[in-house]
């Protein structure tokens, strides 16, 4: 099984089982301190569970029953909220064990200084070490090419089949340890001791080991430490109040109260929510250094994205042939077809493809018998074919026409002003000839990725401004940024203009997000906010980032923004229903504890429980099942839509503070009927 496959692999009974085993490990006080409001819970159950045992030993049968249920539900919201942290690092750690598999104990050749090899453990290699891998082998080590270029299986980590080409001087030398050359040799320098290697950092962060958490998550602990203290100072109060008015409150009454009160919903579940965001990350084949980056990624309010390879297919395409005058689009078409048969470049390629699907040209061998087909050099910047006494070419708007006008032949002025159009449009002009006349030019075009445009307005929705990066010139830039829709553009960027850039919009109040990979690439990554780095760049741009995308899919920092924001509303959209279902428990447990005392109280019993037993005990109950209702949801996150932040509260407060409001009124009293029917409590009122 692959490692993308364990990674998407569905919750099995083996996982659930060892969740359930973890959930009860995790009662230790020392672990449960570290959640304030679970906590309180754990300590309220050891003190019902005494009380049950002292009531056991009065011999008070009855109160002894209606306690002891109590305190069981009282534990099981502890296990459930255990349950649900332990479920989301137990993905964590099935994604950490597949890592683990694609290990291998490899021998690796390293260059000794006087040139000779010393075959050692690739476990003992270290950092400025440098090995020789030959196709076939495994790398031994996370390091970077500085020999030679391969061709390189990275399905072991990233789970894609497709092979990488990876050389020495580009922005492509960065190999990790694991892969497989798959042809050539390389010399790789290793950049990591033993320990401290990519997939090291990744199997400890996935774990959790070093995971912290982040400041959106330390404020919302803190707001549900200061509820939580305040319901307890409210229920303190509460027992001289109910003794003054000549009617003294159980202990298990009072805890109960305080449990029910205090945000257990969230309190449970907010743990779980954070893990899992890293997990989802990761199911995206994104590696996040540190929460605090999800966070931000969640707030971002500006992202830089690189035309090339993001917006933009990398690779210019044919749209459109251009005949000269008195030139038949089909001619043109026809000789652009016949000098390309032969160009293995991407641009050569679709310009077969378009000739072919306008015109359902198709050459046979017995057509193109004795053809020479002319390579392109960066000399003569043009390719073509002489067939059949035809010498056509095609190229740069300088190198053909310089070709005609050598051989006697004149260039139509028709022809400099579309090679004019289409350079303002953005786009690349080649000029088509047959010996001395022009025939035509070809519409070289970087075509936008599909459904790019949709992508970047939904993000606009959302009130993130797009910035498009790009080493075009202001004209091009300019074209590519209106058809794509991006708010602005850096055209002509250096390292030192994305630096000033991030930098202008950082002193403006911002958080900005950016994808890079070469090493030009790291003073601006280094500074940015969200920093995606490419699995594939360079060491300098791993290491300044925040983030690494194993996929090396610039698009990916799209994904990283919605995954952000999916964990910044899960944990709203939890806070707000937890704050909520508090209302139906004050109608529940209120009129329970003092309607004795003040009859009138029996107005607020809306939901016409039973008896003042059965409403707590309900209203526990209900408080202890809701957690694990909600796991699914607290592990999947809720639905990200990309709208504005006035939008999203409002859909908040319909949804998840309505429903807040309305389930537990529903869901206690049907607990009601079910207490009462199974005379689960014998004390009446």
């Amino acid at each position: 099984m692959s490692v993308e496959e364990l990674k998407l692999q569905t919750l099995s009974s083996t996982a659930i089982g060892q969740a359930i085993g973890e959930a009860f490990r995790k009662l230790n006080p020392r672990w449960m301190m570290h959640n304030p409001v679970m906590f309180i819970v754990e300590v309220g159950s050891v003190f019902t569970t005494v009380d049950a045992v002292r009531l056991l030993a009065q011999g008070k049968a009855s109160l002894f029953s209606f306690t002891l249920q109590i305190a069981i539900w009282l534990w099981l919201t502890v296990v459930f909220a255990n349950f649900a942290e332990a479920l989301a690092e137990g993905r964590g750690r099935a994604q950490a064990q597949a890592l683990r598999s694609t290990r291998t104990e490899t021998m690796a050749r390293r260059l000794l200084a006087d040139g000779t090899i010393q075959m050692v453990p690739g476990a003992k290699l270290v950092k400025g070490d440098q090995v020789r891998v030959q196709a076939g082998e495994i790398i031994p080590s996370d390091g970077t090419i500085i020999e030679g270029a391969a061709s390189i299986d990275e399905s072991a980590i990233t789970g894609e089949s497709a092979p990488v080409v990876r050389a020495a001087g580009s922005d492509m030398n960065a190999v990790t340890g694991g892969t497989r050359v798959l042809s050539d040799e390389i010399v790789v320098e290793i950049s990591a001791n033993p320990g401290e290697t990519f997939l090291d950092r990744m199997i400890g962060l996935i774990e959790g080991a070093v995971r912290q958490k982040t400041p959106n998550e330390i404020a919302l602990a803190i707001l549900l430490a200061g509820l939580t203290l305040i319901f307890v100072v409210v229920i303190l109060t509460t027992e001289p109040f109910a003794i003054y008015s000549g009617k003294a409150v159980s202990v298990t009454i009072l805890i109960a109260l305080l449990v029910c009160l205090i945000p257990t919903t969230i309190g449970g579940l907010m743990s779980a929510i954070g893990i899992s965001g890293m997990n989802r990350l990761l199911q995206k084949n994104v590696l996040a250094m540190s929460g605090r980056a999800i966070e931000a990624a969640g707030d971002v309010n500006v992202i830089l994205l690189d035309k090339t390879g993001t917006i933009t297919m990398g690779n210019r395409m044919a749209t459109e042939f251009i005949p000269m005058p008195g030139v038949a689009e089909r001619e043109l078409a026809h000789a652009a077809f016949l000098s390309s048969l032969s160009d293995e470049t991407p641009e050569g390629r679709s310009i077969v493809e378009l000739a072919r699907r306008r015109f359902d040209f198709e050459e046979s061998s017995a057509v193109m018998e004795g053809a020479e087909f002319q390579e392109f050099t960066a000399q003569t910047q043009m390719s073509g074919v002489d067939v059949q006494g035809r010498t056509i070419r095609k190229g740069s708007s300088k190198s053909v026409p310089r070709f005609v006008q050598e051989l006697g032949g004149r260039i139509p002025d028709e022809m400099d002003r579309e090679v004019t159009r289409i350079g303002k449009l953005g786009g690349t002009p080649l000029v088509v000839a047959d010996g001395t006349g022009v025939l035509g030019v070809i519409y070289l075009k970087d075509v936008v990725k599909p459904g790019i445009r949709e992508r970047l307005q939904a993000l606009r929705e959302a009130g993130i401004k797009t910035v498009m990066i790009t080493g075009d010139n202001p004209v091009t830039a300019e074209t590519i940024a209106r058809e794509v829709g991006v708010d602005d553009f850096l055209a002509q960027a250096t390292p030192e203009t994305k630096l000033a850039y991030i930098k202008q919009e950082q002193d403006a109040g911002y958080l900005v997000g950016m994808v890079g990979d070469g090493t030009n690439d790291s003073p601006a990554l280094a500074q940015a906010d969200v920093a995606v780095a490419m699995n594939s760049g360079t060491q300098a741009a791993r290491e300044a980032g925040n983030m690494v995308d194993l996929d090396s899919s610039p698009t990916k920092l799209l994904d990283i923004v919605e995954i952000g924001k999916q964990i910044l509303i899960t944990r709203g959209a939890m806070t707000t229903f937890s704050i909520a279902n508090d209302v139906a428990k004050y109608f529940a447990i209120i009129p329970a504890m003092f309607v004795a005392v003040f009859p009138g109280l029996e107005a607020l019993n809306i939901m016409h429980l039973t008896s003042p037993e059965t409403a707590v005990l309900s209203a526990v109950i209900f408080n202890a099942i809701i957690i694990p209702l909600l796991i699914p949801l607290a592990l999947r996150g809720v639905r990200y839509r990309p709208v504005g932040a006035a939008v999203i509260l409002r859909n908040n407060l319909l949804v998840y503070g309505l429903g807040g409001l309305v389930l537990p009124f529903v869901g206690i009293k049907l607990i009601d009927l079910v207490v009462t029917a199974l005379h689960l409590v014998s004390l009446h009122a």
